[in-house]
């Protein structure tokens, strides 16, 4: 059995419907990222589970046990807050021994686990100091420490790296990294950063309107979306949707673009049975586009594509490319060495690598595959 299993979750508040039927399952020592942009239900899961917010309907069990109703305090769970929530009057020292003393563990006792866990997140050189003298990312580690020194079976993670600037977001998801290795320990994290779930989540649940629409690995959620939500909330840049028809013969499905024609795709015997005229979306990562020379023979699956360069967007190591292919809008991802000879305004034809395309139905946006 899994280690945390949620089973159709439902939680309003008043005539908001925050959580709607969540069902998700995370294994014992798992690193399980939690996605969902804002409002999405990410803070009221999290709350539900560790027992700060009842839920309305449906069960939570922890280690085989239903702890659906249980007190806070018996569900060997704990959690960090967006904001560091620590106690500004007490030193970094008595923020971290606070849930031991408030726990009646002894002096020794609280001062051996409180120098493990300072030692672990680095911070045995800022003990005596105040928070307020503490840098934004050493605030963090003291929030994550107070969590760790009770030694939890679960740790919830709600969007911790939110106030912190680019860089330390960067060194702080390595010491999650780290510290997952280490501690062997269970995290569902909260966060609205598609790069911080794909980055350190094992598994992720991306969650839409208080639902989980899908859960996998980053790989299944970024090669296998099962709508356009998931094509277009995972991977950057973003997706590339394109409105399309379904033609060809009954038996040999192509797929219409604006710009031309696609058949052969991992789709096509999906799309069969789909009556010639289907509105469809078609979709693509920005990584799947390359620039040929011969629209004529780029492709034998008639991928190949005429276009302009609307805007160019460095980004160090490589460079989005933003095209016009007639009226449509497109992005390609280039390396930078490949990418200096572009200039805005410029005529380029581009190709797609069919075999890594989507094909949603338009009315539902689910994936036909």
């Amino acid at each position: 059995m899994s280690h945390l299993i949620i089973q159709d979750l439902h939680k309003n508040f008043g005539e908001l419907r925050a959580l709607q039927g969540v069902d998700m399952a995370v294994e014992k020592g798992e690193f399980f990222a939690l996605l969902g942009p804002s409002a999405a239900g990410k803070t009221t899961t999290l709350r539900a589970i560790c027992g700060i917010e009842q839920a309305d309907h449906g069960r939570i069990l922890f280690d085989g046990a239903d702890v659906t109703g249980a007190q806070v305090r018996g569900r060997d769970m704990a959690m960090v807050f967006q904001t560091f929530a620590l106690y500004p009057h007490l030193t970094i020292f008595d923020n971290l021994a606070y849930p031991l003393r408030q726990a009646g563990m002894s002096k020794a006792e609280v001062g051996q686990r409180v120098g493990e866990v300072a030692e672990m997140l680095r911070l045995g050189h800022t003990l005596a100091r105040k928070p307020g003298t503490a840098s934004g990312g050493e605030q963090q580690r003291v929030a994550i420490g107070r969590a760790l020194v009770r030694r939890p079976s679960l740790l919830l993670l709600d969007e911790p790296l939110t106030n912190l600037d680019a860089k330390l977001r960067f060194d702080t998801r390595a010491e999650f990294k780290r510290l997952h290795r280490e501690l062997g320990m269970t995290i569902v994290y909260a966060t609205p950063d598609e790069l911080e779930a794909l980055s350190m989540g094992q598994r992720i649940g991306l969650l839409r309107d208080g639902r989980i629409v899908q859960t996998g690995t980053p790989d299944e959620l970024y090669t296998q979306p099962q709508d356009t939500y998931v094509a277009g909330m995972v991977g950057s840049p973003k997706v590339n949707l394109v409105p399309a028809v379904r033609r060809g013969a009954d038996n040999a499905p192509a797929v219409e673009l604006p710009f031309g024609a696609v058949e052969n795709g991992p789709w096509a015997n999906a799309l069969k049975p789909f009556p010639v005229g289907s509105e469809l979306i078609f979709g693509f990562r920005p990584h799947d586009v390359s620039p040929v020379t011969d629209l004529d023979g780029a492709d034998d699956h008639g991928a190949s594509i005429a276009a302009k360069v609307h805007l160019i967007e460095p980004l160090g190591d490589v460079v989005i490319l933003d095209l016009l292919a007639g009226e449509t809008a497109l992005k390609m991802v280039l390396p930078e060495e490949q990418a200096v000879r572009y200039s805005v305004g410029d005529d380029v034809g581009v190709t797609l690598r069919v075999e890594n395309t989507f094909v949603f139905a338009r009315e539902t946006g689910t994936a036909i595959s």
